[in-house]
């Protein structure tokens, strides 16, 4: 079987890698890219496990196929922190104990950034429907959309900070 060239970008970085024509963009992440953050938990779509943004669209990397990605921007949970500073999601996911097991937290941190890069002033309600498409058997959902609405409230304070800093 041939594979197929695929240049992208993932987390800023330009990638190269050569995949098999039906293996998908969660098998490269992992396998190719050495990239373990999404997890493989149903393998159909319906876990959210394995979430990561395609220029700017969520979407479940266990549907995607590798070869799909080529010539676009791919960002991952491991691309959230920025060097040994981490994001507030990840900072709120831990002040909110809104994790358990970790299998579904990085599905749930990237859903999070996708509806924050898209909405920066969600709702409860908002935040719940955006986070539907993840599962978890561990926990209960109210800790982790505490930590999603607390997040955005952080985001929103520095976002504001930088703004006035810049009229100066």
């Amino acid at each position: 079987m041939n594979g197929v060239q695929v240049s992208t970008t993932v987390n800023g970085d330009v990638e190269e890698f050569v995949c098999h024509p039906g293996e998908t963009l969660l098998e490269v992440l992992r396998n190719r890219l050495g990239l373990t953050g999404a997890k493989e938990g149903c393998g159909t779509g319906d876990c959210g496990a394995c979430s990561v943004i395609v220029d700017g669209q969520l979407v479940c990397s266990c549907l995607v196929l590798g070869a799909e990605v080529e010539g676009r921007k791919v960002a991952t949970v491991e691309g959230l922190a920025d060097g040994n500073r981490l994001h507030p999601l990840q900072d709120k996911f831990l002040e909110h104990a809104a994790l358990q097991c970790g299998i579904c937290t990085p599905g749930f941190l990237v859903a999070a950034k996708a509806l924050l890069d898209d909405n920066p002033d969600p709702t409860e309600e908002e935040i719940r429907y955006a986070l539907a498409g993840n599962l978890c058997r561990c926990t209960g959902y109210d800790k982790i959309v505490r930590a999603v609405d607390a997040a955005a409230a952080e985001l929103r304070k520095s976002s504001k900070k930088k703004a006035s800093g810049r009229k100066k």
